[in-house]
């Protein structure tokens, strides 16, 4: 299948990568000593899931629908800080990342502002994390803002990924073997969202393409959000996505 040969398709990695970048920092590292959990998943999805507020762990799971429910219960459950105040600490985290990363980057402004009219275009149906952090305050520096404009759009595409996901017919387990992370293998992927090998399985061809037509409407739905700019903005905006991701992954 040949992809839409739009922006948001042509972006879509380097959102998924920089926007999550900050999660795996030593930024959001100290927020997680910070609520007294040790371990990476219940900082972060107290902090990130923390938008939706003080809600019952059923409620973050559809909305991380790729993780087990009973981790996610396990994760949620195991930071007692209050929602609201998880979410604002990961935000500062996020926050921090940008400035730290993003500091010498001479196009924040620019990204900020096209970003920005993107994320507010964007329709929330389906994605409550997208709107959850859409409503979080905006950073006043450049740095800061993008990295968290970036990862407010990582969570568009994915609320929306997870519904085509379904509407294709796959399990979430599965569509996490098939996707894989640029980070770990797809089955680790899956243990670490949860998954109990028992339930894993094999991946078939039937499967891989249907994940396949799932990417491709989760592009048509994503390029909603980005049809606010012009044709000219829409290649300004992947220049610059693709400079901020190599400056705020830069080694």
């Amino acid at each position: 299948m040949t992809p839409p040969a739009t922006t948001a398709w042509s972006v879509k990695d380097r959102i998924q990568e920089l926007g999550g970048a900050f999660m795996f920092s030593r930024e959001a590292r100290a927020f997680g000593e910070g609520t007294g959990v040790p371990g990476f998943m219940g900082p972060y999805m107290k902090g990130r899931c923390g938008v939706l507020g003080d809600v019952d762990a059923d409620v973050v799971a559809s909305a991380v629908g790729f993780f087990h429910p009973g981790a996610v219960r396990e994760a949620w459950e195991s930071v007692a800080m209050p929602a609201t105040q998880a979410a604002e600490g990961y935000l500062h985290a996020c926050h921090e990342f940008g400035r730290r990363r993003l500091a010498a980057f001479d196009g924040a402004g620019r990204l900020a502002e096209l970003l920005l009219a993107v994320v507010r275009h964007g329709d929330a149906t389906g994605a409550p994390l997208f709107a959850g952090w859409r409503a979080m305050p905006l950073a006043e520096d450049a740095p800061a803002r993008v990295l968290q404009l970036v990862h407010t759009l990582r969570e568009f595409r994915g609320g929306l990924h997870f519904l085509a996901v379904r509407a294709a017919g796959l399990a979430p387990a599965q569509a996490v073997l098939i996707g894989g992370s640029p980070m770990f293998g797809a089955r680790d992927q899956a243990l670490l969202y949860g998954w109990p090998e028992s339930e894993l399985g094999e991946v078939t061809d039937g499967q891989r393409a249907r994940w396949q037509e799932a990417e491709l409407l989760t592009d048509r739905l994503a390029q909603q959000a980005f049809s606010v700019l012009d044709e000219a903005e829409g290649e300004e905006l992947a220049a610059l996505v693709t400079a901020a991701h190599a400056a705020g992954l830069s080694r």
